[in-house]
Parts: C-alpha cells; sequence; structure tokens
C-alpha cells in the first residue's frame, strides 16, 4: 500500500522544463484553493532537468511549505502545502 495514493498528482513525463513551470505552479495553487494538504509531482529520474525544475518552482511558490524526494521513489516529489486561512 503506497502511503500517499490518494493525494492529487501531476506527472510530467515527457514535458519540457518550460512547460513544466507553469503546469507545477497551476497545480499547486489550484490544490491550495481546493485545501488540499499534500500533492505529489511526478518529474521522473531520466537526466535530472524536471526534478531540478521542479524544486526550483517549489522553493519560490508562496502556496508551498515543505517539499522532498520520496524516500521510495526518486522520480517524484512529495509536496505539503501551506493551511489555506
Amino acid at each position: 500500500m503506497k502511503l500517499y495514493s490518494n493525494c492529487p498528482t501531476l506527472d510530467l513525463h515527457g514535458e519540457t522544463s518550460d512547460f513544466a513551470r507553469v503546469e507545477i505552479n497551476d497545480f499547486v495553487r489550484d490544490n491550495y484553493n481546493l485545501k488540499n494538504d499534500t500533492v505529489i509531482i511526478i518529474h521522473g529520474i531520466g537526466t535530472g532537468v524536471l526534478k531540478k525544475t521542479t524544486q526550483q518552482v517549489l522553493s519560490k511558490n508562496k502556496y508551498v511549505e515543505t517539499y522532498k524526494i520520496d524516500n521510495f521513489n526518486d522520480g517524484e516529489t512529495i509536496v505539503k502545502l501551506k493551511k489555506r486561512i
């Protein structure tokens, strides 16, 4: 059983880093507005470009509390969103 199996997920496989930036920000904002507290971003392992882009975008996003690479899957990032007031 996967710990975060019920969390909203964004899959970035095959996307460019420019498109990923927009998608990540939209996905995080939408889930913040929906009052979700945790989301998953799947960037894959590959060359690491999407992983790096994901971390850069999340570090600057005002709705993100914390984020970390999944301990069991290097190809995804678990994002904890700030509480909506």
